[in-house]
This record gives structure tokens, C-alpha cells and sequence, in this order.
């Protein structure tokens, strides 16, 4: 069996592999791979690294940029040097998986009915939304003298008796959180607001810092202040690194001055700056509202560079719908803004032309300062779903999107309500 066949990759043949980073310098290498397992599915999370250090640290497999035969790449050259340590409702590669008895149902395979197989390897394979999915396992069987018969290759939902703890007891927070692996975040948010606090919390401190982070910015901030002032501070920096500013600027408002400059001062000063800007306007205005982190071009780029940047998968669909332009500097707050282009826009122009010359130049501009009603207004004026937020001197600030506004308007407890209105009995009501 090859390491790779497309976007399949055996799962152990990973262990050992020397990881990259981006620039080429060797971070470490791969122990082992941290698998969720729920009903039939099974998802790879990450691969645990041994750094020189000898200290091994956790991957996500969102981090990886690339695998080949011999090596792995990491997308940054940054990564969490918090020693890695197993979490429920995931299993172990090489400890729980790799060597473990199941049976199996599969019809192509009638000889191996009845009988127990043992796991040689896993299959994944990443998928459009950049999961990489278990799709089939290779088992054999073991003959009287201790050896392996001929490998076979199974589907994953033809094999039987694995679980989210591996091969034995079923573990019900295991379970329930190998189950969010087939789940919206506003869904796992829902589910962990309705469990009991003890509950929440432990079931909230065995995500992932990415997951527990896009979970978070769906609940009620005071909920989120909760589970976060209940981590590690270190942890709940990391946390917040990963949340978007907007999102983490407004649960630092809900943890209070004191407890927000310390997880501020701990956070890389790349992420905690444009938090802080955020902190500094009213929680009224757009300027609160705003991602300082929209698409943004020089005019020099060209359509088929602007329609690479929306469609980033990690970029909301919101923000993905308007291609900002400014000149240098790119980051905001950029230099002067020149326009936006909108993506429908872009789709129907040649990949070739620049966006310089197929600007929207009548569209006008948020300002940091404009209150939400006027933001709301300006959606429902241009038929938009994100706008650009200038300062006075028309530079960039950043981009709000019409879902972040939405969240701000309506009433506080409205992620608690069922969002279908019950029709039938408002029209009897009514009559």
C-alpha cells in the first residue's frame, strides 16, 4: 500500500514522518493521530508531533498543508507548543485503533464473516470541506503461529465493534462529542447550552482550541465568559487567538477589565491587536461590529486572485461575498480605500482583469461610528450582506457582515428560541 493515492492517505504509514514547516524547517515528527468515531463515521483530528524536545504536541489536520511520501507540511510555521494531552471522544491511531479486534459484515467478503479481524491500517481521505474522513480500513486475521494473512480492504461502515473510546465501553461523553463531528457549530453550541453547567464545562474543555472557539462565538456571551473563565488562563488564551476579533473582543467585554488585559497580554500581539481596537468603540456602533479581517486587494490583482480569496473555505460566506481595495498598507488600516467589488461582479468578468478597473465607485462606505439602526438600514437599502467601515480619513477599518448585526439586534436570549415561528398558532392567535 502507498502513502498516497490522490487525497487518500494510508493513516499509519504517517508515523515516523518528518514534519515541515512552510519555510522548509523540520518541526518534528509524527507519534500518532488523534481519530473521533461516532456510529458508522470515523474523522482524523490531528497527528500528534515529537518535537526535538522530546515534548509532543497536538497537529490539527486543518493545519496541514501537504503530505507526501516522506514528509509533512504545516500551513504556518507557528504551532501550539501546549504539550498534547488525550481528550474524550478521541482515540488513539497506534494505541486504540492499529491492532484492534472487530468483525466485520461485508458482503464482498463472506470468508471473514464470524470471524475476528484485526486493524492494520486506516484509509482517510480529506473531503470538499477539508475533514479528512476514515472511508475504509484494511484488517487481517491472525493464523495459530501469531501471523498476518492476507490484508484486506473494508468500508468503515461494514466494520463492527468499534466505538468513540476504541474497542471497548462506550463512553457517553465520548460519544456526544464524537457526535459533533457530524455538526454545525450553532448545533453544538444549542446542545452544550442545554446540558447541565458541570457538564458543559468539562464537555466544553475537551474540544479542540479551533472547535471550542467557533462553538463559543455562537453562545450567549455570557455562557461563553463562563466556560472560558473556567479554563486554564493560558488555554483561554489560545482560545481567544483563534476566535474572530469581533467575537473575542465582545467576551472580553463580559469578563471584566481586569481578567481581559491579562488573557490581552498573553495572546500573540498579532491577534490581541486588532481586538484591542475593536474594545475602544462603543458596543453600539458598527466599529464594535466589525471584523477587521475582510478580503482585502490591491487594485493591481486580478479577478481570478479575488475569486482564490473567496473561496477559502474558513472564510464566513458573508465576508466571502465583497472584495475590498486599498492601497498600501494592506492590513487595516489600510491606506486609502478605493472600492469594493462584489463577487457577483467578478464572476462575470475575464480571470485576467485587473479588479482595479471594475470597481463599484457609487457604492457608499459604513463608518466606525454610525450606530446599528443605520447599519441595518444600509443593508436593506443595497441588498448586502457585508459593507465596508471607513474612519474619517477613508481609511479601511475593516468589514461588517449582516449576520454579526443580526446577533446585536435581536433579543439577547434569541440563540434559546426555537428560530422557526410557529405560524399555525400566531394565526389563531390573530384570529
Amino acid at each position: 500500500m502507498s502513502v498516497m493515492t490522490g487525497m487518500r492517505v494510508f493513516a499509519g504509514r504517517l508515523a515516523g514522518m518528518v514534519v515541515l514547516g512552510p519555510d522548509g524547517d523540520s518541526v518534528g515528527r509524527v507519534r500518532d493521530m488523534a481519530v473521533s468515531i461516532y456510529e458508522d463515521k470515523a474523522t482524523a483530528l490531528g497527528v500528534v508531533v515529537e518535537l526535538a524536545t522530546k515534548r509532543k504536541i497536538f497537529l490539527p489536520m486543518l493545519r496541514i498543508a501537504a503530505i507526501t511520501e516522506n514528509e509533512l507540511t504545516t500551513v504556518s510555521s507557528t504551532v501550539n507548543l501546549r504539550p498534547f494531552k488525550p481528550r474524550s471522544g478521541e482515540v488513539s491511531l497506534m494505541d486504540d485503533l492499529i491492532g484492534a479486534k472487530v468483525h466485520t459484515d461485508d458482503p464482498e467478503h463472506p470468508e471473514l464473516h464470524g470471524k475476528a479481524v484485526e486493524i492494520v491500517d486506516v484509509e482517510m481521505e480529506r473531503n470538499r470541506t477539508r475533514d479528512w474522513r476514515i472511508r475504509r480500513v484494511a484488517v487481517a486475521q491472525r493464523s495459530r503461529l501469531g501471523r498476518r494473512t492476507r490484508v484486506t480492504i473494508i468500508p468503515l461502515d461494514r466494520i463492527q465493534g468499534l466505538h468513540a473510546s476504541g474497542t471497548g465501553t462506550v463512553n457517553p461523553d465520548a460519544e456526544l462529542i464524537a457526535s459533533f463531528n457530524e455538526m454545525r457549530n450553532a448545533d453544538v453550541a444549542n446542545t452544550l447550552h442545554d446540558l447541565p453547567e458541570d457538564r458543559r464545562v468539562k464537555i466544553a474543555q475537551e474540544l479542540d482550541d479551533e472547535r471550542l472557539a467557533d462553538v463559543l462565538a455562537e453562545m450567549p456571551d455570557d455562557y461563553q465568559a463562563d466556560i472560558l473563565s473556567q479554563l486554564n488562563i493560558e488555554r483561554a488564551a489560545d482560545v481567544l487567538e483563534e476566535m474572530d476579533p469581533d467575537d473575542a473582543a465582545d467576551v472580553l467585554a463580559e469578563l471584566g477589565e481586569d481578567k481581559s488585559d491579562v488573557l490581552l497580554e498573553l495572546m500573540n500581539p498579532e491577534d490581541s491587536e486588532p481586538v484591542r481596537r475593536l474594545m475602544t468603540f462603543s458596543p453600539d456602533t458598527v466599529g464594535a461590529l466589525m471584523t477587521p479581517e475582510p478580503i482585502i486587494l490591491m487594485p493591481q490583482a486580478t479577478v481570478a486572485e479575488a475569486l482564490a480569496h473567496a473561496r477559502n473555505p474558513e472564510l464566513p460566506t458573508s465576508l466571502s461575498s465583497m472584495i475590498f481595495v486599498a492601497r498600501p498598507p494592506q492590513a487595516t488600516p489600510t491606506g486609502k480605500y478605493l472600492g469594493c467589488v462584489h463577487l457577483q461582479k467578478l464572476l462575470r468578468e475575464p480571470p485576467s482583469t485587473q479588479i482595479g478597473g471594475i470597481l463599484d465607485l457609487e457604492l457608499p462606505a459604513l463608518y466606525a461610528e454610525d450606530n446599528q439602526e443605520t447599519a441595518a438600514r444600509y443593508f436593506a437599502t443595497y441588498n448586502l450582506v457585508c459593507g465596508p467601515v471607513l474612519d474619517q480619513d477613508n481609511h479601511l477599518l475593516g468589514a461588517v457582515a449582516v449576520d454579526d448585526l443580526l446577533d446585536h439586534l435581536l433579543p439577547e436570549d434569541w440563540r434559546q428560541q426555537d428560530w422557526r415561528v410557529d405560524t399555525t398558532d400566531q394565526m389563531r392567535k390573530e384570529a
